[in-house]
């Protein structure tokens, strides 16, 4: 996957709007599924698309270039992309958190012409959403669809400012829902084939009614230049919304826990476990005490469903109980020794404790940590990172899935319960983790 920030690539691809159109032309005007001008003759979704088109925004992020600088030195452009007013009355902006990530200052550039400062009011690396404020008169904004009513097929519009171009807009279909595995912590991607490039980034996409159904965030790239190859993915208007309700009236996102360690079904791990089909959430640990535990969740249960919800891996569990306000109750199917079960526990809210030690693995600073396994292929001991959670401390220090962990603060470290010990004697620690054949080291620091 690739940010958007990245990329390279023509962003005018409005050809299949012209396909489409063009093979309705026998049809006569008034029978036609399309949205047909009269006046002009012709099909368009111009109508819908116009009344949003003035919400869409340039988003300039300004910080200091590497190198010396003096107290006088004024902040320059570092990157740029795209965004959305979806309250006019306050000025109140969504981009992306990777468009504004190390900016000091903000500039907003409107359709009209219009250039003006914004103003931070938070943003979250887990879902890759930020908000921005601007005060000025005059401002279009955005009517919001809920992203669940959409069905792959439906038309998808992606707006934005590419490549240093003026505003751009182009179609395609949503070709998927639910994506997931993605890299991030709060995944349900809007996955669509309407051309997107780097530019786009925090730029909206529509409906054929012009209505906001997620934010353009990614890529997925077969070139290593970063090409358009047909898959964008934008976070839905289900997820979206949530966390600018929580970044307005907070500045961050609080999140909810289940106190369980998840991991996400592979075809191998299907074969090992007998099973006919590769989607779901496996259960890796359950910490004591936990929402988890009281609804009798065990390790190796596969969660198959999550509020009739398909689970599709663990990214899927984790972007229905990312969203939900503590105290929500959350229904789950799963399966143990391959007979179906539900249950249902209550969220609470995220601890602010750094080190959780369960009976079969470790959760610290956003990762979670097990014993290695033989089926693992490692024959080094250690403790096994097997999931980072975005935007987490973890993640920000680059620590990855598949790391194995070999020392924490110049000490051996055989297996997790070791290395619990090690995080729990100090705020924070130095690991030195063993990556392929690469040893790196990894500084874990205490939240402020």
């Amino acid at each position: 996957m690739t940010r958007l920030r990245l990329l390279t690539g023509s962003a005018l691809a409005l050809t299949l709007l012209g396909a489409v159109a063009g093979a309705a032309q026998a049809q006569s005007a008034p029978d036609s599924p399309l949205p047909y001008d009269a006046r002009r003759g012709v099909f368009s979704f111009a109508t819908g698309l116009e009344r949003s088109l003035p919400a869409v925004v340039q988003v300039t992020t300004l910080g200091m270039s590497a190198g010396p600088t003096t107290g006088e030195t004024e902040p320059t452009p570092v990157s740029s992309g795209s965004g959305v007013i979806i309250d006019a009355a306050n000025g109140i902006i969504v981009t992306n958190h990777h468009v504004i990530e190390d900016g000091q200052k903000f500039r907003v550039d409107m359709a009209d012409g219009r250039l003006v400062d914004a103003t931070l009011i938070g943003s979250d690396k887990a879902t890759d959403i930020a908000v921005l404020q601007i005060n000025a008169s005059g401002l279009s904004q955005v009517e919001t669809v809920d992203s669940d009513t959409l069905r792959t097929g439906d038309l998808a519009f992606a707006v934005g400012y590419p490549l240093g171009l003026d505003q751009t807009l182009t179609m395609g279909v949503i070709s998927g829902l639910g994506r997931s595995g993605m890299g991030d912590a709060v995944e349900d991607y809007i996955q669509t084939d309407a051309a997107v490039n780097s530019g786009n980034s925090g730029g909206p996409l529509l409906d054929s009614r012009g209505r906001l159904i997620g934010i353009n965030t990614s890529i997925l790239s077969g070139d290593f230049g970063g090409g358009n190859d047909g898959i964008a993915f934008a976070v839905p208007t289900r997820i979206l919304m949530f966390v600018v309700e929580q970044l307005r009236a907070n500045g961050e996102v609080t999140r909810g826990r289940i106190g369980a360690t998840l991991g996400s079904l592979n075809a191998e791990r299907a074969v090992e476990a007998g099973l006919g089909f590769v989607r779901g959430a496996i259960v890796e640990d359950v910490l004591p005490g936990s929402p988890a535990e009281r609804a009798g969740l065990q390790r190796g249960d596969i969660i198959t469903r999550i509020q009739n919800r398909p689970v599709a891996n663990a990214g899927s569990v984790q972007a229905t109980v990312g969203i939900a306000p503590p105290g929500t109750r959350i229904s789950l199917v799963y399966l143990r020794d391959g007979r179906e079960a539900t249950t249902s526990l209550n969220v609470e809210v995220q601890s602010t404790v750094p080190v959780q030690l369960g009976a079969t693995s470790l959760q610290a600073y956003g990762a979670n940590f097990r014993d290695v396994k033989p089926s693992d292929g490692i024959s080094a001991p250690g403790a096994l990172v097997v999931a980072v959670e975005g935007g987490s401390t973890a993640a920000q220090q680059d620590l990855r899935a598949g790391d194995l962990v070999t020392a924490a603060n110049g000490l051996s470290v055989s297996g997790f319960p070791e290395l619990a010990r090690a995080l729990s004697a100090t705020a924070g620690a130095t690991l030195t983790v063993q990556r392929g054949d690469e040893s790196v080291e990894i500084v874990l620091a205490a939240a402020d």
